[in-house]
């Protein structure tokens, strides 16, 4: 005896009933590439190295790696070509220190990240005039071998140097001013200088590399 087509087709479904047979359903998509960037950051946040550098093709992925080692990061310093001091019309300007790094942290939980360089020049400002002298470090640029120069990095001055950058120096006043620009690593060759403005309309010159 043969079961007719709609025959078997029953008993089949009976037996998945009694049998408890499930649907099989597909698994879930997930963004594999979201939950790799997560474990990498969980892993260089305890203590491990950060792994091969991410696609150069892809800024969003370098500065995602680049945020994620920043706690890592330790500042590169150059050698200056010279600490003699260089007047901004009163003020004495003394180069004391020029690094590079990729992230700067400032005292709270604010950090910027760059795929280029973030460059802090360290100085040490005395007036050295009878009078007070007004300099406006707002203004300041640094200017390449090339000519090409680079403002202040505005939110990284913000995050990691000076903050009052225009003020009246008082006579034989000092303190130390720190300033932050944003440039491409090219532009840390022999020539590179800082320029301050003075109250003549010439900018100072202080070599940096």
């Amino acid at each position: 005896m043969t079961l007719s087509t709609r025959g078997l087709a029953v008993l089949l479904c009976a037996a998945a009933l009694l049998g408890g047979c499930k649907k099989e359903e597909p698994a879930p998509s997930e963004d594999r590439t979201l939950e790799k960037l997560r474990q990498e950051v969980d892993r260089v946040n305890q203590g491990g190295a950060p792994a091969a550098s991410p696609d150069e093709t892809d800024p969003n992925a370098r500065l995602a790696g680049l945020a994620a080692g920043q706690d890592q990061e330790q500042a590169k310093t150059y050698a200056l070509p010279s600490r003699e001091s260089v007047k901004a019309d009163t003020l004495a300007l003394q180069p004391t220190g020029l690094e590079s790094l990729h992230s700067l942290r400032g005292s709270g939980k604010v950090a910027l990240t760059t795929d280029e360089l973030f460059l802090r020049v360290k100085l040490d400002a005395q007036n050295a005039g009878e009078k007070p002298v007004h300099v406006a470090f707002s203004t300041a640029r640094v200017v390449d071998a090339g000519g090409k120069e680079y403002p202040l990095a505005r939110d990284a001055q913000t995050v990691g140097g000076t903050r009052k950058l225009d003020r009246t120096w008082e006579q034989e006043q000092r303190d130390s001013v720190v300033l932050v620009f944003e440039v491409p690593p090219a532009a840390i060759a022999p020539g590179l200088s800082l320029l301050i403005p003075t109250s003549s309309g010439e900018d100072a010159r202080i070599p940096l590399q």
